[in-house]
């Protein structure tokens, strides 16, 4: 009977690189580091209100030089005209991200991003206010019970 052969856990990267890049390229997106880097790219100021959408390529001519892309930025609202004044200094970020100039010019498409949610965090209860609000519980008999409502009574006090 065969022993089964070494088995390593692969990292995520590796498993759905191909899935990703499938996607970014059908974006125009040569590799996905325009997006995934986009605010050491750009600037953490522009990055804060806008994203890439994607970069189109036109399409070749025979017997003519390439015309570089047009790289289409998600801007948020009133931002889009000040990231519009900056287009030049973005230009020159992006072609000196890809090592070229890839990047001819900019389309902006005012729209909200898609960003992450927040997460809250939940500050945790002070003991000392826990204990207050417990003595002020005396009469409930079950510890269980008078200490839930000492810690909802804390919650509440503090908010």
């Amino acid at each position: 009977m065969r022993k089964p052969g070494y088995i390593s856990a692969k990292p995520l990267s590796l498993l759905l690189g191909g899935v990703f890049s499938d996607a970014f390229a059908k974006q125009g997106f040569a590799s996905r580091e325009l997006v995934t880097r986009w605010a050491e790219i750009a600037g953490a100021e522009v990055a804060k209100f806008s994203e890439p959408l994607k970069i189109q390529w036109p399409r070749p001519v025979e017997g003519q030089p390439q015309v570089p892309a047009t790289l289409i930025l998600r801007v948020e609202g009133p931002m889009a005209l000040e990231i519009q004044h900056s287009s030049d200094a973005i230009l020159q970020r992006v072609n000196r991200f890809f090592g070229w100039n890839a990047v001819g010019k900019i389309a902006l498409r005012q729209a909200p991003l898609s960003r992450p949610k927040q997460r809250h965090t939940i500050k945790p209860v002070d003991p000392v206010a826990i204990a207050a609000e417990a003595r002020d519980l005396g009469t409930v008999e079950d510890d269980d019970l008078r200490q839930a409502l000492a810690r909802l009574g804390a919650v509440i006090k503090r908010n």
